[in-house]
């Protein structure tokens, strides 16, 4: 039954503990009342409930627990439920632990852990807990052990608070370890290494100093006073700090001359006692060694300059006097110790002061200079001198001023001025006879230029005869045929028409060289044209030559004409046909490649990615001499009337005219291959819509084309034509005429005009017509491409054109795709 603590002398003093055993019914345990319990027991309980440490103790062969105000905060969210439970049952998670304790201290023993780790749920969650734990047997009146006494001291937050302490020490090892300086730590009045970094064992050769005295780990730094140096820190707690302290350390056999920069620290504790003391610092031995290096060498440099026949000197950053040797001091009349104070710059004469804009210049720029003026001699005389010098460094490449040289060349000025007069004459006569070599020379240009024309022009009349020809007289067949009422004249139209379009195409090859044909650039996948292209070239190479090609994984686009390219890559085919009579291999490979400075310098193109087409050949090759020419317009090395010499020189402006480059490589027997290189083209790709060829190019009343060229016969021609495909056309010959007409109201669909015209530009008129129509499209014609619509050789954006001589289904296409767009 529950009792009042009072009437328990054996609870007396014992807190909230002993209330509740005073309160709790017992009867329910192994224990029974409390009336009943044993002397021995309440003694026990009389002596834990009164200190303030933490003690259970647990009664019986099943450890009724009972503890103290002390055990009560341990138990945490446990407690009180913990009174009169069985320690088993009372700590699950560690029922086996206790076990062991109530079967050992009962059969007489202990039990003692230090920071013993366990997992407890005193608070409903998992809680890893250190403890230090000791248990001992109670004895009951006969001496044998009744129970058991558990102190119980938690050690948490110090095993925690030393791991955070060893972390922070290892992070701060770890930080020493990687600083670039050497750091040691030495503790105690006695200097004990207890720390030191990579960069320390480095410098005093890897011996062991852990746990030694600077004495016993330096004593051939005893001599030099480290230990005295440490007492001194140590006890004053001032820091001391030496610049390049020489130390010598003993490695091995031998000893290590060292200069060092470093600190010596105290090491203060919360108290305010010194512990220890910190070293850190650098080891500049080498560059104190190029100091002296240094020194000594400007040291050797003066003994020798002192008596050296020329004018020496040196400057510091500023431009001010360091050093004068004895010439240069008797030039200006300085004393030796004068020389820092000297304002050379008063010496310039005043009207040379600005040629010493290379000195400045250098000054700023830390590089050599040289110049020429005129300096003031101690007699007050103005004397000519050059002066050339170069830049000096300090040990860490930090500019330091100027060396140079004076040298006194009046005489020499002066003699060369009267060499010039006495030789005036005489360059007079040599100007006379240059003037008559130059004359000479013009007049050979003019003669090679003359036979380069010649050669030019005989190229062309020679083929354009030969199609004039077919032209001419097919004519005058279909004129005789026609009067005599025959019909059968189909074949001398063929063939006029056929000769009329290789005098075009010979048009396009010309403008082709001279890079002035007008090209329609679009994004191109080489390896799609080249795959397309070689059935066709197949048949027409015929069957003794084997076409292969092998394209390039991942090739990059290019923007060129595609309708040139396909044109160069056929011209590069045909010539290899040409070159293998009895038949062989044509091979047209493509790739990536990088064109770096060398080669972008030695064929005026910009370094940087470019995709190559190479046209291969099994054929005869070339000799050095035909290699050189190959580009050249008109020549070719097949007979007469078997090639223009167009062909490479054709390939070779559109590929320039492309931003690109052309390059044979050849051997005689060995064959050719012919490589363009045309720039990379990062933009995105359209793919081409592709007409319907089953549509008409035919045009309705409806539609209005006014026509404007000041040619009458061209005009007459385009006019007809357009009538025949259906539109209605209104023309005029000059561009006055037709804004004329367009004020009248007309609803002109198409404007189709010449651009080079008297008056004003095709360019010109567009502009104004769309003025007064803003709808009105436009078509540009002319054979003429260095005009306003045409930009390096690329048609302007937005510009369509038709280039002249047009076909009449060249013109309907044309005019359709315009007025469709």
């Amino acid at each position: 039954m529950p009792h009042d603590a009072v009437e328990l002398p054996f609870l007396s003093g014992g807190g909230e503990a002993a209330s509740l055993i005073a309160r709790y019914d017992w009867t329910r345990t192994s224990l029974g009342a409390i009336a009943s319990w044993p002397p021995s027991l309440k003694s026990s309980l009389s002596l834990i409930l009164l200190s303030p440490v933490p003690i259970v103790t647990l009664w019986g062969d099943d450890g009724v627990m009972i503890y103290n105000d002390a055990y009560s905060k341990f138990a945490g969210g446990r407690h009180p439920d913990l009174f009169g439970s069985k320690v088993r049952e009372g700590w699950p998670e560690v029922a086996d632990f206790n076990d062991n304790v109530m079967k050992v201290c009962l059969s007489g023993g202990t039990l003692a852990y230090r920071d013993q780790e366990l997992t407890l749920y005193r608070n409903g969650e998992p809680e890893q807990v250190w403890m230090n734990l000791d248990y001992s047997p109670l004895l009951d009146e006969d001496g044998r052990p009744a129970g058991v006494m558990g102190i119980v001291v938690e050690t948490t937050a110090k095993i925690r608070a030393g791991r955070e302490l060893r972390g922070e020490r290892e992070s701060l090892r770890r930080l020493f370890e990687q600083a670039p300086g050497f750091i040691a730590l030495v503790t105690g009045p006695s200097h004990r290494f207890t720390m030191v970094n990579e960069a320390f064992r480095e410098l005093i050769g890897y011996r062991d100093v852990i746990d030694k005295t600077a004495e016993e780990a330096f004593p051939e730094a005893v001599r030099q006073g480290l230990p005295q140096l440490l007492d001194q820190v140590y006890r004053t707690a001032q820091p001391f700090v030496a610049r390049s302290a020489r130390v010598a350390l003993r490695h091995r056999d031998r000893v290590d001359e060292r200069y060092l920069d470093f600190v010596c620290q105290p090491v203060v504790a919360e108290g305010g006692d010194i512990t220890g003391v910190f070293i850190q610092g650098h080891d500049v031995t080498d560059r104190k060694r190029h100091e002296f290096a240094l020194r000594e060498s400007e040291e050797r440099f003066r003994l020798v300059a002192e008596d050296a026949p020329v004018m020496l000197w040196m400057g510091d950053e500023a431009g001010r006097c360091l050093y004068l040797n004895k010439a240069q001091r008797e030039f200006w009349g300085v004393e030796p110790d004068g020389v820092t104070g000297f304002d050379w710059s008063g010496t310039i004469h005043p009207d040379d002061c600005s040629l010493l804009a290379p000195f400045h210049d250098a000054m700023k720029r830390h590089r050599n200079f040289s110049i020429e003026t005129r300096m003031r001699r101690a007699d007050g005389v103005y004397r000519t001198v050059t002066t050339s010098a170069q830049p000096r460094f300090g040990p860490r490449r930090e500019f330091v001023g100027m060396i140079g040289v004076n040298v006194d060349i009046t005489e020499a000025r002066q003699a060369e001025a009267e060499l010039q007069a006495l030789n005036a004459t005489l360059e007079q006569r040599v100007l006379d006879e240059v003037y008559e070599r130059s004359r000479a020379e013009d007049q050979l240009r003019q003669f090679q230029k003359m036979e380069a024309v010649g050669q030019l022009t005989g190229g062309i009349a020679h083929d354009f005869n030969n199609m004039l020809a077919v032209i001419l007289g097919g004519l005058n067949l279909l004129q005789r045929k026609l009067a005599k009422g025959e019909t059968d004249v189909e074949r001398f139209i063929e063939g006029a028409i056929d000769a009329a379009q290789r005098a075009a195409n010979l048009t396009q090859r010309l403008l082709a060289f001279s890079r002035q044909q007008p090209l329609s650039p679009e994004p191109l996948k080489p390896n799609r044209m080249v795959a397309d292209m070689s059935e066709l070239l197949a048949r027409t190479l015929g069957e003794p030559i084997v076409v292969q090609t092998v394209l390039g994984p991942g090739l990059w686009q290019v923007k060129a004409d595609p309708g040139q390219l396909e044109n160069a890559i056929l011209n590069l085919s045909v010539n290899a046909r040409d070159a293998m009579p009895g038949g062989g291999r044509l091979t047209i490979e493509t790739s990536n490649a990088l064109v770096d400075d060398v080669f972008a310098r030695e064929f005026a193109i910009p370094p940087g990615e470019y995709v190559l087409i190479a046209v291969a050949d099994t054929g005869e090759g070339m000799t050095p001499e035909v290699m050189a020419k190959a580009f050249d317009p008109f020549y070719t090395t097949k007979g007469v009337g078997k090639g223009t010499g167009l062909g490479l020189s054709q390939v070779y402006g559109f590929v320039r005219q492309s931003g690109g480059h052309v390059k044979i490589h050849s051997q005689l027997g060995g064959g050719t291959t012919v490589k363009i290189y045309l720039p990379r083209y990062r933009g995105g790709l359209e793919e081409p819509v592709q007409a319907d060829r089953a549509c008409s190019h035919r045009g309705s009343p409806g539609e209005i084309i006014m026509v404007v060229e000041d040619e009458d016969r061209v005009r007459a021609l385009s006019v007809e034509a357009l009538r025949d495909l259906g539109y209605s056309v209104m023309e005029a010959a000059r561009p006055t005429d037709a804004l004329r007409l367009l004020e009248e109201g007309r609803d002109v669909s198409l404007l189709f005009t010449d651009v080079v015209m008297p008056e004003m530009s095709g360019r010109d008129l567009a502009e104004l017509a769309r003025g007064r129509r803003p709808g009105i499209k436009v078509l540009y014609t002319t054979g003429y491409t260095r005009d306003a619509i045409v930009q390096d050789g690329i048609l302007a954006p937005g510009t369509s054109l038709l280039a002249k001589p047009f076909s009449i289904d060249e013109l309907a296409a044309k005019v359709r795709s315009v007025l469709d767009g």
